[in-house]
């Protein structure tokens, strides 16, 4: 297992279309993909989720990768958050 706290810095958080983007990358790795925030721990492969989750902009979460390839997962993952979630 592998984990990185990253904070989300685009305007709007996790909304609809980065949600969207965050779960289509998350889904393209064979490992589990989930993060945690404030105590709670959410699946990043599952849209509904993500937005259960109510990220906003500032927030901290932590990415966690646990399988065959969590050590890429982990890499673009982070990658994508810290891009600005294609905003």
């Amino acid at each position: 297992m592998v984990s990185k706290k990253v904070i989300i810095r685009n305007t709007t958080g996790l909304h609809l279309r980065p949600a969207g983007l965050f779960c289509k990358t998350a889904v393209q790795f064979q490992c589990t993909v989930k993060f945690r925030i404030k105590n709670s721990t959410f699946n990043a492969k599952s849209v509904l989720s993500v937005l259960g989750a109510c990220v906003k902009r500032g927030d901290e979460i932590e990415l966690v990768c646990e399988g065959v390839d969590e050590e890429s997962a982990l890499k673009t993952m982070v990658e994508l958050v810290e891009s600005g979630l294609g905003e």
